[in-house]
């Protein structure tokens, strides 16, 4: 071998090295909807694209026009926009209100999603329901009022929408300057930063941080009539991944072990109650029929466990 031909053969292992590093990074990398996302108390994210691609392989329900919400259907008719079809990611942030009673509840968001999104209509539609306009480095913001709120939408790119309901601009704002920086791979929000290294490698749907907020009462966090025993303004990371089944996972930083320890037997006895009260469910012929079994297949499959400090609750469901 010739002292040319093992330079080019360096050259060429070095550039595939450096793909392959960067195709890994890119692989752990958050995504990019979630890295636009303003400082926040929890963050939510979901692509949709393989759920619909399963949806579409097993015959999955398309809801008709005649199936739909007058309000909605007039909105796809107009804008050509159906988010059942042609939305592919959504990222979510969550603000804590400082009064749980105002507009906005204890809740506001922001939200960025990708996907087929038509610019030209969409920006039509928006002015014929009243939205007044801003302009802020370089983007157009549409503000429509919405039930004593704000709501604030604005275009990022041919296939990328910001909406946020949060009380000022300041959000939207940080979303647009996000946007404008082109941030790199692993940048983000300082809840990004810290936790998402936390989240199963190629989970299709997560939430990290203080995602039990919207169902928050009382300083508790409510789901399905039950009271978790868990704080609302826990530290939470919840995925679902694809691993022949849909693998649930929800993790929760408590104080210290004691904690853990305690909270994950009560979560024990919650499950035991659920399970004793939710068999009639897979019975119902319902629309919800198929939901209801994955709740019964989830609790059935539900374990609880602890890590130190940490209460890991895991389960699975199978897709048929």
């Amino acid at each position: 071998m010739t002292r040319r031909t093992r330079r080019t053969l360096f050259i060429v292992l070095g550039v595939l090295l450096l793909l392959g590093v960067a195709i890994f990074l890119r692989a752990k990398a958050p995504p990019e909807a979630a890295r636009l996302l303003p400082e926040c108390d929890g963050i939510l994210y979901a692509n949709l694209k393989p759920v619909r691609a399963f949806l579409h392989s097993n015959g999955g329900p398309v809801p008709t026009p005649a199936q739909r919400d007058p309000e909605y259907a007039d909105f796809v008719r107009v804008t050509g926009i159906d988010w059942e079809r042609d939305l592919d990611e959504v990222a979510i942030a969550l603000h804590r209100m400082s009064d749980p009673n105002g507009p906005n509840g204890p809740v506001a968001y922001s939200m960025v999603m990708v996907g087929q999104l038509k610019g030209d209509k969409l920006n039509s539609y928006l002015l014929s329901q009243g939205a007044k306009t801003e302009q802020y480095a370089g983007h157009t913001i549409y503000s429509l009022p919405s039930e004593g709120r704000t709501v604030r939408v604005a275009r990022l790119g041919y296939d990328m929408v910001a909406i946020s309901n949060y009380p000022t601009p300041e959000m939207i704002h940080s979303i647009i300057d996000r946007h404008r920086a082109a941030a790199l791979p692993f940048s983000g929000s300082t809840l990004l930063t810290h936790h998402f290294s936390e989240v199963p490698l190629l989970s299709i749907a997560w939430g990290v941080g203080q995602i039990g907020l919207p169902f928050g009462q009382s300083g508790k966090i409510h789901i399905l009539g039950l009271q978790l025993p868990i704080p609302a303004d826990t530290t939470l990371i919840a995925s679902a991944r694809w691993a022949g089944s849909l693998r649930l996972r929800v993790e929760a930083q408590t104080p210290d072990e004691n904690t853990a320890l305690n909270q994950a037997a009560e979560i024990s006895s919650l499950l035991t109650l659920a399970r004793s009260v939710t068999p009639q469910l897979t019975q119902e012929q319902t629309p919800n029929g198929e939901l209801n079994r994955a709740l019964v297949e989830a609790l059935s499959t539900a374990e609880v466990t602890t890590h130190r400090d940490h209460v890991v609750v895991t389960a699975k469901v199978d897709v048929k």
